[in-house]
């Protein structure tokens, strides 16, 4: 409740309830239900029509089956809050962009879903993938190391250039 007071004024009926056994129907067991609400409480508020529905469907669209989409949403609870058209799909489309087909874009949204939403697309996942080619990465190499390793895209702009110029330097 303090981090979220809104919740007093969720409808015990239509909102808590109705969003707890959407959650628990995707496979999410009481535990998991519980550390999503803890993690983004918002996620009680939000529509389930407008909202957590079609995000999911989107999600499935993509190729992830019920439970990465459960695993997730439990990671990342935050990404349910997202838009669809502002955030998510222009995301998509960028990894995709970079020559990744929906199967490791799938894989690389349930490995690190922050990435949809907690970097800049602009200031930040751009401006890496950018650096990788200054380190004479291929495309297709990007694409590799990316979709093993998309928590790379979490390091700052600094420590993730020291890291490409250490390899460098130790030839790998």
């Amino acid at each position: 409740i303090v981090k979220f007071p809104n919740l007093l004024s969720c409808s015990l009926e239509l909102n808590l309830k109705p969003t707890v056994q959407w959650l628990k129907g995707l496979g999410m067991d009481d535990s998991q239900v519980a550390k999503t609400i803890v993690k983004f409480p918002n996620l009680l508020s939000c529509s389930l029509e407008l909202n957590l529905k079609p995000t999911v469907q989107w999600l499935k669209g993509l190729g992830m089956d019920d439970s990465q989409v459960a695993k997730t949403i439990v990671k990342f609870p935050q990404l349910m809050g997202y838009s669809l058209e502002d955030n998510l799909k222009p995301r998509v489309q960028w990894l995709k962009g970079l020559g990744m087909d929906d199967s490791q874009v799938a894989n690389t949204i349930v490995k690190f879903p922050n990435l949809m939403g907690s970097y800049s697309l602009e200031d930040n996942l751009k401006a890496k993938v950018e650096t990788l080619r200054e380190y004479d990465f291929t495309d297709n190499q990007i694409v590799r190391v990316l979709s093993t390793f998309p928590a790379l895209l979490s390091l700052s702009s600094n420590r993730f250039a020291h890291r490409f110029s250490v390899l460098q330097a130790s030839g790998v």
